[in-house]
């Protein structure tokens, strides 16, 4: 199972099965953002996520802010949300260190790659009311679509420290 798939989509889909969580995969060609995505989901099932990884102005704070896709997110409300200096999007080398993924693959499942336990996870309450969530699995040539209650699953066993927020639209 899982041959011809990549290395980071492979350890995804192995901590996915041990942890007992139902995936369904969808492949299509490389995307950089929700709105290239759009045209390859076959069927409109469940929440398309916007991933975003953000640090605070001194970078000792990285976030993981996961949000409904159709959202915009105001990063000078965030920053007050959290109580932050000012936020800003991290630099691809921080992406890489932080969570092992590269820009058009920042998903959730990255926080495997935070042993360190270093990146707080931000997420949209609004998510929470869906049935269904859409990630990449690590790579921009799929989509994993896996429950809600999975996710938070998931996360929990991820064991970074996780802030609900009522997300303004």
């Amino acid at each position: 199972m899982n041959n011809g798939l990549s290395d980071p989509e492979r350890k995804v889909l192995e901590i996915l099965d041990n942890l007992k969580i139902q995936w369904q995969r969808i492949e299509h060609p490389p995307v950089y953002s929700l709105e290239e995505s759009k045209q390859y989901w076959q069927e409109n099932c469940g929440a398309h996520c916007k991933n975003l990884f953000v640090r605070n102005y001194r970078g000792t704070h990285h976030y993981l802010v996961i949000v409904q896709g159709e959202k915009k997110v105001d990063l000078k409300w965030l920053t007050a949300q959290l109580g932050e200096d000012r936020l800003s999007f991290a630099s691809e080398e921080r992406l890489k260190r932080f969570l092992g993924l590269t820009p058009g693959a920042v998903s959730p499942f990255g926080l495997i790659n935070d042993l360190q336990k270093e990146v707080r996870v931000v997420v949209d309450k609004d998510l929470l009311v869906e049935s269904e969530l859409n990630f990449h699995p690590n790579v921009n040539t799929a989509t994993l679509r896996i429950s809600t209650s999975d996710f938070l699953r998931f996360l929990d066993w991820a064991g970074q420290k996780v802030i609900f927020i009522e997300m303004k639209s």
